[in-house]
């Protein structure tokens, strides 16, 4: 993988392959990236990347200027090598070793953007946990922003909350909003 634009553009990371993991491809990623800087200044955010896997995003984000990333995965390699990139790149990427769901359902901080990346073959319920927890918590700063990426076969848009979806390749990215 890449980062794709910002300080540390053009750097390649080479995750471990033993990581279970399914890094956001570069089309993708650049694509949303896209849609974030028209919307908002990266050095003003504050981001939650669930399912965090290689950090692939939260990367993207610290190269972009944005001060305050906290980074959620349950695996511990996927934690052990977010956060050893981020010490070589001097990143401000905070790491939390935690079930995503159990971590939703005890935060109290609040985010400019929450951006959550699970495995594609969950189920619809599995993925609606994320909104339900996100909104009933209230873990969104006003003109915030859940993302959550899915493969272009699962429909998203009877949940709550839910706005839009944008296809990229096998990708898709599903924007909810509290407004």
């Amino acid at each position: 993988m890449r980062i794709i634009s910002g300080q540390f553009k053009g750097r390649r990371i080479t995750a471990p392959k033993k990581l279970p993991v399914r890094p956001t491809t570069d089309m993708a990623k650049e694509a949303l990236f896209n849609i974030l800087n028209n919307r908002y200044y990266f050095d003003e955010l504050s981001v939650l990347d669930l399912f965090a896997g290689t950090g692939n995003i939260s990367y993207e984000f610290a190269s972009r200027g944005t001060q305050q990333i906290v980074a959620v995965d349950n695996n511990y390699g996927c934690i052990k090598f977010i956060n050893e990139t981020a010490d070589l790149f001097e990143m401000p990427i905070s790491t939390i070793k935690s079930d995503v769901y159990k971590y939703l359902e005890n935060s109290k901080q609040k985010h400019t953007i929450i951006f959550a990346d699970p495995p594609y073959n969950f189920e619809v319920d599995q993925f609606s946990r994320i909104p339900e927890l996100v909104f009933e918590n209230k873990l969104l700063e006003d003109n915030g922003l859940l993302i959550i990426e899915h493969s272009k076969h699962t429909d998203l848009s009877q949940l709550e909350k839910y706005t839009q979806t944008k296809h990229y390749g096998g990708n898709a990215f599903s924007f909810f909003e509290s407004n």
